[in-house]
């Protein structure tokens, strides 16, 4: 997905690609003119690349982020940094001299109704903000294999709507308590240690809430809405269908065509609109607008509301690297 909107890109040339699986990295220049590493190593030490894009297992990209820069390239990383606090901490210490641009791919602030509601909160549309709801629900469960290297529920989903959290919030939650249950196929959660539903409370220093709920099955589809409610009135960032077509029958009063199935339909403008954002902070020398503290404080948030969990009560969130 990633090669293809950078192909897409008149001011950009994709110079190579790396990948584990070869047969996929052929695919990917065969579509992109890309050319194939035989080693990740061959990437950094190419003086023709100008930046690094990491789209791997999150075990590599703490390593590749610090490989990048040490060779003086700026960089894309997917989420999460890592699941391991101690490693972002590690790599923080090892690059935080380096003034490359670092962005993280928390796609959804991108998103065009996400942003808009942002913007609009700005321009106090609404007066003071005071609560911050957000829905994200999967419409089916991941497999197996995926469970396995995802880092559990909120660290993989969930990790994303902290992130949206701080973006509407505008500051940093000092308090979570989580509530998380094995709704969904007990059986497979028992197994793999991890839950399907969730629900959060994060609380700001100046009393400021956002209320957060997870589910990783919806049978109606890929479940993504945000509700800001001000002083003054509400926005709403809603759920996209196939098309906006309605109908009106005997039997019911509105009927509309499905969502979007999945995040890589339901955010494909925002996945392209990051990378642009990318590429212009790359073009510029200048700072991100998802940058590196944002990546870690979204696992910090996501620690926090385990040890709530296991605690069965609030907790503070600290943020001290």
């Amino acid at each position: 997905m990633h090669a293809n909107i950078l192909h897409q890109e008149d001011d950009v040339i994709l110079e190579s690609v790396f990948d584990i699986n070869k047969n996929f990295a052929k695919v990917v220049s065969n579509k992109t003119g890309a050319k194939v590493c035989n080693q990740d190593s061959e990437l950094f030490k190419n003086k023709d690349i100008d930046a690094i894009l990491i789209a791997s297992v999150t075990s590599t990209h703490a390593d590749y982020i610090e490989k990048a820069l040490t060779n003086h390239k700026p960089v894309f990383c997917e989420k999460p940094i890592d699941l391991s606090l101690n490693r972002i901490r590690q790599c923080y210490n090892r690059i935080k001299k380096n003034d490359l641009p670092i962005q993280i791919g928390f796609n959804r602030r991108f998103d065009p109704s996400h942003a808009k509601i942002k913007n609009l909160l700005k321009e106090n549309k609404i007066g003071q903000l005071n609560q911050v709801i957000i829905t994200s629900r999967d419409p089916e469960m991941p497999s197996e294999e995926y469970y396995k290297s995802a880092g559990g529920l909120f660290r993989d989903m969930t990790i994303h709507d902290f992130d949206l959290a701080r973006f509407y919030l505008d500051e940093d939650p000092i308090e979570i308590f989580a509530s998380a249950q094995k709704l969904i196929d007990p059986n497979m959660m028992n197994k793999i240690s991890d839950h399907d539903t969730a629900m959060f409370i994060l609380t700001c220093k100046d009393g400021k809430q956002c209320f957060i709920n997870n589910s990783r099955t919806a049978v109606y589809g890929y479940d993504q809405r945000v509700e800001l409610l001000g002083s003054n009135g509400m926005l709403q960032s809603g759920n996209h269908n196939l098309d906006q077509t309605k109908i009106y029958k005997r039997e019911s009063s509105e009927t509309s065509s499905p969502y979007l199935y999945f995040f890589i339909e339901r955010y494909q403008e925002a996945f392209s609109l990051q990378l642009k954002s990318f590429i212009r902070s790359v073009k510029q020398n200048s700072s991100t607008d998802v940058g590196f503290e944002d990546g870690y404080k979204a696992l910090v948030i996501a620690e926090a509301a385990y040890k709530s969990l296991e605690e069965r009560k609030s907790v503070s969130i600290n943020y001290d690297w």
